[in-house]
């Protein structure tokens, strides 16, 4: 399977259980040890578990091994392991505060709780 197809069908999972804030980076000109980052908020510790889940689910059911996952036990941060693909699922204040998008070169989206002023990482 080509790595566009997965990162499609990573998207596409993350969409189906309604994930926010979805950004996919290409790494290969940064890193050897994989291709494509998809980073990905989720409202809830339970909402990032399922939306990790579906990941795993959608990508086992295409074909692709899964090398491993993290983080599931508390679900404030799942990253699912595709080889050439990593998906990292996090909540909003973990995201914020790791920012890992500005490490490989993307661009970290504002997050604003309802009824809150911005906040962000001193």
């Amino acid at each position: 399977m080509e790595i566009s197809e997965i990162v499609k069908v990573a998207v596409d999972a993350l969409e189906d259980v309604k994930g926010k804030d979805i950004i996919e980076l290409d790494t290969r000109d940064l890193t050897s040890l994989f291709q494509h980052l998809i980073v990905c908020t989720g409202d809830s510790n339970r909402q990032v578990k399922a939306l990790a889940n579906s990941v795993s689910v959608k990508l086992k059911e295409a074909g692709v091994d899964i090398i491993g996952t993290e983080g599931e036990e508390f679900g404030e941060w799942v990253l699912v392991d595709a080889g050439d693909v990593v998906v990292h699922v996090m909540l909003p204040a973990v995201r914020d505060y790791y920012d890992i998008e500005a490490l490989w070169g993307g661009e970290k989206p504002s997050f604003v709780p309802v009824g809150a002023k911005p906040w962000k990482v001193l």
